[in-house]
Parts: structure tokens; sequence; C-alpha cells
């Protein structure tokens, strides 16, 4: 049997799948800050997830009215998460996601 390792000490390894996993999210919560920051206060809430892949700016929103009204600032989106990661976007794709539940635990009684 392998000694137990701590979770930390698995994510500070390099090159394996734990260490990748990290940066990509690490990466992806900073581009779902870009967004935000390029949006209306009232917008920036909707926004759920964020993530470019192969040029590609992703974005989830609560519901399909949030994903219209997003949809009016797509070239300004692009041009500022571009500009602030200094990377070529070079389409926007705004998606319904849905929302993330709340834990069942712990309950109030």
């Amino acid at each position: 049997m392998q000694n137990p390792r701590s979770v930390s000490d698995l994510l500070s390894r390099p090159g394996n799948k734990l260490t990748a996993f990290k940066t990509r999210s690490l990466q992806r919560s900073l581009v779902v800050e870009q967004v935000r920051a390029a949006l209306p206060a009232r917008l920036a809430q909707a926004v759920t997830s964020a993530g470019i892949d192969h040029g590609r700016l992703t974005i989830g929103v609560l519901g399909a009215v949030w994903a219209s009204r997003i949809r009016y600032f797509t070239d300004s989106l692009r041009k500022s998460v571009a500009a602030a990661g200094a990377l070529e976007i070079s389409s926007v794709r705004i998606r319904v996601a849905q929302p993330i539940p709340e834990p069942a635990w712990p309950r109030k009684l």
C-alpha cells in the first residue's frame, strides 16, 4: 500500500494531471474576472463561467435573457479580454449555463 499524500502535495508536483487541472482552473478564473470587469455591473453578475480555447472566448451565463443582453457587448468583450491577456480572440460564444446547485449540507433546521 502506498503512503497517503496530502492534496496540496499532489497539486504542487509538476507534470501531473492535477497540476494541469489546477493551472487550467486558475486561467479560467482569471478570464471570468476579465469578462466581468468588461461588463456593466448588472450584467457581470450573470456571468458564471468563461474560458478561451483555440481563439474562442466562451462565456456561460445564468439564462437566455442575460445571454441576449451580453451579446450586444461581444465586440468590446473580445477586444478587452484579448488585450488583458495578450491573446488573439477571433470569436465569442455565449452559452446558457446551468446554475451551480447549493450543497444539500449543512442544512439549517
